[in-house]
């Protein structure tokens, strides 16, 4: 701790990547707007600013993770700083939990109340006819028990994986902490293949296409927003496992300094149970899962 310091908190220097950071996401955020619409003389379709901002945002990302890296094999996350950053981590998660909650709720509006939005007078017959069934008529739901059990079946198994890697790392066997990490990481590598392969076929095959039903949209937004989504998260989970098992390597973590591990191992299993939801509910239940 630094001369004529006498408390247990960290505080920080002052860091430019705040401002960074900020700066990109708002050229992210512009880029995108002027690639969909065509804005100040750039062509619709040319997402060059958007790219720009993104890169920016991932310099963000690794420049300010380093710093918090460096931050901790100093000696700076004491106990009372790895409180906070605990806290952090749960809050972080409960967000995204609401941020799914979202379209869980979209998706159940529809799935268990769509009869009486053909019966609400002023339902036009466009509407009512869109509302009518669900899946909406003609639409052919992809198959439970086949690729989306498989992908719950590995996501299941990496969740035991990665906290056998915890447990390994906690007790000082730092040889199976990276064996279970490699296979976290392949796991989750094999289901974002198989969630693209799954995808690939809905559009090849129009799954959720149907010229009998206006509702047909609505449910394949439903589907994609979900799974693609979640699809998203597994991908930046994996990413974490990545950066963690990188440090691994390098000799970073201790069987009692190793928050970094826990939280991506604490991020990765509210992805399990977050799938677990929608295997449940819009493949099983509300999909073709039991006789739909």
């Amino acid at each position: 701790m630094a001369a004529g310091v006498h408390h247990d908190y960290h505080l920080v220097n002052p860091s430019p990547w705040p401002l960074i950071g900020s700066l990109a996401a708002v050229v992210l955020t512009v880029g995108m707007v002027i690639g969909m619409s065509g804005l100040w003389g750039f062509e619709k379709g040319n997402y060059a600013v958007a790219i720009a901002g993104g890169v920016g945002v991932l310099v963000t990302m690794a420049g300010w993770w380093f710093q918090v890296v460096k931050e901790a094999n100093q000696g700076d996350h004491t106990p009372v700083v790895s409180i906070g950053l605990r806290y952090g981590m749960i809050l972080f998660i409960v967000s995204e939990v609401m941020f799914f909650v979202g379209w869980f709720w979209m998706f159940f509006e529809m799935a268990l109340f769509h009869g009486h939005r053909t019966l609400t007078p002023e339902s036009v017959e466009g509407v009512a006819a869109a509302w009518q069934n669900w899946p909406p008529q003609g639409v052919e739901a992809v198959p439970a028990f086949e690729l989306p059990l498989v992908n719950t079946l590995t996501l299941l198994l990496s969740g035991t994986t990665v906290t056998w890697a915890h447990h390994a790392l906690q007790v000082g066997d730092r040889k199976s902490a990276k064996f279970g990490l490699v296979l976290t990481i392949i796991l989750g590598v094999l289901f974002t293949s198989i969630q693209a392969y799954e995808y690939n076929h809905i559009l090849e095959h129009k799954l959720f296409f149907s010229e009998e039903s206006a509702g047909a949209g609505l449910y394949g937004s439903a589907f994609f927003m979900a799974t693609g989504f979640h699809g998203f998260h597994v991908l930046i989970g994996t990413i974490f496992l990545i950066i963690c098992l990188a440090r691994l390597l390098a000799g970073g973590f201790t069987p009692k300094q190793h928050f970094g591990f826990e939280a991506a191992a604490w991020y990765w299993h509210f992805v399990d149970v977050v799938w677990l939801f929608l295997f449940a509910f819009i493949y099983v239940i509300f999909g073709a899962g039991w006789g739909k």
